[in-house]
This record gives structure tokens, C-alpha cells and sequence, in this order.
């Protein structure tokens, strides 16, 4: 997983650095707000990130509340490093837009379960994306039949939207992926074309 780091103090940077590459992941490092917001504007962005609350620039908490809102930013899983431990501290922080905090200094094993959760936030996430793709192409190609059809009793045509009457088959058609092919059914068959009688 690919994770950005927002960390003004080089130790600490270095530190958070060293720990996610040795878990394996893609660290993209940043020194202040300004720098992670402009990580976070790319094209395709990390999907995690760990933001320092207090940095040059704009702070962590301003960082999270420029990426909710701008909605046709890819869902990033927001993580607040602070140093701010009171109560309401980590409210304002939840509701910035950040998914989870974790204090400093850091403890290596609380920060990997944290994590942890938020690859598992983030590969829902991604899976429930790639199902709302499926059922909207799926979608695209679905045309429904509902509510009153009016059709003509005697010659079975039906009435169109724009007011006209045309032949049954040919609104189903219009209005669904269905395609007509004509037959003969038995009884028209023995109705309008029966069997020659010859004389023994």
C-alpha cells in the first residue's frame, strides 16, 4: 500500500519512514501540510495517509477537511499523529474528516493495528467501488417496462409516448433489449393455413 507521511520533524519523519517500509509498504513523504495536500490533489494519491496535526502551512486537521471536501477526490484513509491528547482535541479531529488518530510519541504496535484497519477500510472501499461499476454498466444496458401500457383491444397496438399507436413488438423493441422473430403458432397455422383435403 502506497502511504503518505505528512511529518515536519525530520526524527519523526524518519522514524515513520523506516517502520512502513519495513511493514512492507510505499512510503510517500512530505514535510509539512502544503506539501501532503498537493500529494493528495494528484491523479492518483495514496490511499492512506499520516498527517502530523501541528506543521508549517496548514495543519493536519485543515489537511483532512480539504480532502472530504472535495468529493471527486479519490477516498483516502486519514490518519492524525498528534500530541494533543484532550478529549475534544480528538473530536475536532474526527470530525475534520480524519478515520482514526494516534498519539505521540508513537507506539509502533498501536500505529501498525491502526494500520492495519485502515487497509482494510481502504480494500472494502475499492471492492465496493469495482461492484457499483459492474452494476451501473450492467444498468446501462437495462431498459424497464413498467406502469400502464395501453394497447388497443382489437388490433393489439400500443400507445407510445408521443401519443401515436404503433404495433406492439415494435415498443417492446424500443423499450427493452428484447428482438421479435415471427412464427406461427398451430392455431393460426390450422386457422389461415389448413391442410388441402385432395379426393381419394
Amino acid at each position: 500500500m502506497r502511504i503518505l507521511i505528512a511529518e515536519d520533524d525530520a526524527t519523526s519523519r524518519r522514524l515513520l519512514e523506516a517502520v512502513l517500509n519495513k511493514w512492507g509498504h510505499e512510503v510517500v513523504s512530505t514535510r509539512d501540510g502544503n506539501e501532503a495536500w498537493a500529494a493528495l490533489e494528484n491523479a492518483a494519491p495514496p490511499t492512506l495517509a499520516i498527517l502530523d496535526w501541528m506543521m508549517p502551512g496548514i495543519d493536519g486537521v485543515e489537511v483532512c477537511r480539504r480532502v472530504r471536501q472535495r468529493a471527486e477526490l479519490e477516498p483516502t484513509y486519514l490518519i492524525l499523529l498528534t500530541a494533543l491528547g484532550g478529549k475534544e482535541d480528538i473530536v475536532a479531529g474526527l470530525e475534520a474528516g480524519a478515520n482514526d488518530y494516534v498519539t505521540k510519541p508513537f507506539d509502533a504496535s498501536e500505529l501498525r493495528a491502526r494500520v492495519k484497519v485502515g487497509e482494510r477500510v481502504v480494500e472494502l472501499q475499492s471492492a465496493l467501488a469495482g461492484r457499483v461499476d459492474e452494476l451501473q454498466e450492467a444498468l446501462g444496458h437495462v431498459k424497464k417496462l413498467q406502469g400502464l401500457l395501453p394497447i388497443c383491444m382489437h388490433c393489439h397496438r400500443i400507445r407510445n409516448d408521443a401519443e401515436s399507436w404503433q404495433r406492439i413488438e415494435l415498443y417492446v423493441e424500443d423499450h427493452s433489449d428484447a428482438q421479435f422473430s415471427h412464427g406461427v403458432c398451430p392455431e393460426c397455422l390450422e386457422k389461415y393455413y389448413p391442410k388441402k383435403k385432395y379426393p381419394k
